[in-house]
């Protein structure tokens, strides 16, 4: 008679089937809704969120959420403040792994509801976990947790997202190469976009390539046409999805 599964073992088991449940999701979602409902269920929680955001364009895009019983939060509250939510300033700096935070981690309960990101855009969850994973200078990838709950994510919860998020990342990055269409690029485009990507300037790309910054603005210009995009942080998003790829 097989032994029952202890309650570690049968935890692991729940995660191995939502990763399992994801990979073979039909749907074309990046990442699939069925991996959100999946850590719903791993970390209770009000409800689950992926977002990505173009930080220097104040662009948000490829958002989805499981059903949430609040009102959604007006955009321009988030970048009127965002300076205040320690969390999202931690998960923009460049890494090249996924990184597992909780709002706990910065603030207090007290000192976040007494700041106007918190009255004017997360109220009413106190309590956030967030896994980042990589994507391009001036941007955000993020799996978020949301409660109204005031205590913090247990470690025991911590650990599991932290045990989730190499595997949240591959099935990003899976479903993004199934959807993204081949980039047809020079090879001097390619160069430039990798300095871009580095964060270097005109004048210092022209200066690593021994061009002049004419011709590398003209790069810059046949590269966003070629991609349809209309900025420098969109065109690396779309080249070098992966922090590894540049």
């Amino acid at each position: 008679m097989t032994p029952p599964f202890t309650t570690a073992e049968a935890h692991l088991r729940r995660m191995a089937e939502v990763l399992d449940e994801a990979r073979h999701d039909p749907s074309e979602d990046v990442p699939p809704m069925s991996l959100l409902y999946g850590l719903q269920r791993l970390v209770p929680c009000a409800c689950v969120s992926f977002s990505e955001l173009d930080i220097p364009a104040r662009i948000g895009f490829n958002e989805r959420e499981t059903p949430c019983d609040e009102d959604e939060a007006p955009m321009e509250a988030y970048w009127r403040w965002r300076h205040q939510h320690l969390q999202c300033e931690q998960v923009s700096r460049p890494h090249d792994s996924p990184e597992t935070t909780q709002m706990a981690d910065f603030l207090s309960v007290r000192e976040l509801r007494g700041l106007p990101i918190y009255t004017e855009f997360l109220r009413p969850f106190p309590t956030i976990a967030g896994v980042a994973l990589p994507t391009a200078p001036g941007r955000t990838r993020v799996f978020q947790l949301f409660r109204a709950d005031t205590k913090p994510f247990t470690d025991h919860e911590m650990t599991t997202l932290r045990l989730m998020a190499p595997h949240l990342y591959e099935i990003y990055r899976e479903g993004a190469r199934r959807r993204r269409p081949p980039v047809r690029l020079t090879h001097r485009e390619l160069d430039v976009l990798r300095c871009v990507a580095r964060g270097l300037s005109t004048p210092e790309i022209a200066e690593q390539l021994v061009v002049a910054p004419s011709t590398v603005r003209k790069h810059l210009e046949n590269a966003f046409e070629r991609l349809g995009v209309s900025s420098r942080t969109a065109a690396v998003a779309r080249v070098f999805p992966d922090a590894e790829a540049i």
